[in-house]
């Protein structure tokens, strides 16, 4: 009998572990960062991008963005290119808002940090 409810234990461990990790490998689909991104294009005109998801780059207006407020739960990347690369991004933790100088360049895409 002890044989037997040892392979019974090592198998329900074997089982919890394969569950567990299976799980996790699928955690990041389909996560959002809760709360909204509202920016300001050139244009003045104010958009709001609810939970976006975690993953991937997001574009921003054709026109760009001059004023960011990252409302999310986490914290973002503002790019001036529309495929969230190149030099001179910014850092933009949650519940803060980032205003571009007059003369600076709009931001065109963000990503999240997670």
């Amino acid at each position: 009998m002890p044989v037997i409810a040892h392979r019974r234990r090592l198998g329900i461990a074997a089982g919890t572990a394969l569950l567990t990790l299976t799980a996790a490998g699928c955690s990041g689909l389909g996560r959002t960062a809760v709360g909204p991104v509202i920016y300001t294009t050139e244009r003045d005109a104010v958009v709001t991008v609810q939970s976006p998801p975690v993953r991937g780059c997001h574009r921003l207006a054709p026109a760009g963005a001059k004023e960011v407020n990252n409302g999310t739960l986490v914290d973002i990347i503002l790019y001036r290119t529309p495929d969230c690369t190149g030099p001179g991004t910014t850092y933009l933790a949650r519940s803060f808002t980032d205003v571009n100088a007059g003369s600076a360049l709009p931001w065109r895409s963000f990503s999240t940090v997670h």
